[in-house]
């Protein structure tokens, strides 16, 4: 969901971490959703992509399977 939403900004993985203030491997973590950013990130995230509370939502319970 959330390579979803950066693609559709037409931002790259490297965009984003720049924006995001991360390294580009922890960005690509986090659009694999491989790992749940720490909370000033995901704040930052949520900011970025204009993440609704239903996405958020759908966001951690999909990383919080992975975990």
């Amino acid at each position: 969901m959330i390579k979803e939403k950066r693609r559709a900004l037409n931002l790259t993985q490297e965009q984003m971490a720049d924006l995001l203030g991360i390294s580009l491997r922890q960005y690509v973590r986090i659009d694999n959703e491989e790992d749940l950013p720490r909370r000033d990130v995901l704040q930052n995230l949520i900011e970025q992509l204009a993440l609704s509370n239903e996405e958020i939502g759908q966001y951690i319970r999909e990383i919080s399977k992975v975990s």
